[in-house]
């Protein structure tokens, strides 16, 4: 990612869950933005273009308040677990340049030997990259891998610029032989033998 998202915001002075739904109820979100020692800064964000740019983790943000520009980093989005609806945004102030560390999807591509099962870890592995450079996902190729395979966090190959914030041994996937049907089958027949006969 190298441009943010801009957004045009307004100062919050009312609290509480009463002028929360009043904002919703506008198509605004309320937010805060925090960082760099500074008090935290209430603010409300324009519904639909807020909730376009969220879509993407880690999203980056310039967001405009009362004519003055702020980068930001999206930390946590609380959302509806019902309905399509982000009832708060948690922002984290941010400079261009400034490394922060941030977690990051795992996409695995490939397929890996036949009679193999693929399974991933860790979903996300968290990292350290500068906040306009935020890669979306972190792919890991399993490409021909055989059973017995392991992918460390040390193993991944990992954008220009970005580096772990874990620690290199974490078992990011693990490529293991598959069950067959066959297998299961003589598991049964050896339990039917073992045990007492019954008409």
């Amino acid at each position: 990612m190298t441009d943010s998202v801009r957004l045009q915001a307004e100062p919050r002075s009312e609290f509480g869950k009463g002028a929360a739904r009043r904002i919703r109820r506008a198509d605004k979100i309320p937010a805060v933005l925090y960082g760099h020692g500074s008090d935290p800064i209430h603010l409300t964000l324009p519904g639909h273009e807020t909730m376009m740019a969220v879509k993407v983790q880690n999203a980056v943000l310039t967001v405009t308040l009362s004519g003055k520009d702020h980068l930001a980093l999206v930390k946590e989005v609380q959302r509806d677990v019902l309905r399509p609806v982000i009832h708060h945004i948690d922002l984290v102030a941010v400079r261009r340049g400034e490394k922060v560390t941030v977690d990051v999807a795992v996409n695995v591509v490939g397929d890996a030997a036949p009679q193999t099962f693929v399974d991933l870890d860790a979903t996300e592995i968290s990292v350290h990259a500068e906040a306009t450079s935020i890669p979306e996902s972190i792919e890991v190729s399993v490409e021909g891998m055989e059973a017995g395979t392991q992918i460390l966090a040390g193993d991944l190959t990992l954008p220009a610029g970005v580096t772990l914030a874990v620690e290199p041994d974490v078992l990011v996937v693990n490529v293991t032989q598959a069950a067959s049907v066959s297998d299961g089958e003589g598991a049964g027949d050896a339990e039917a033998a073992a045990a007492p006969g019954e008409e």
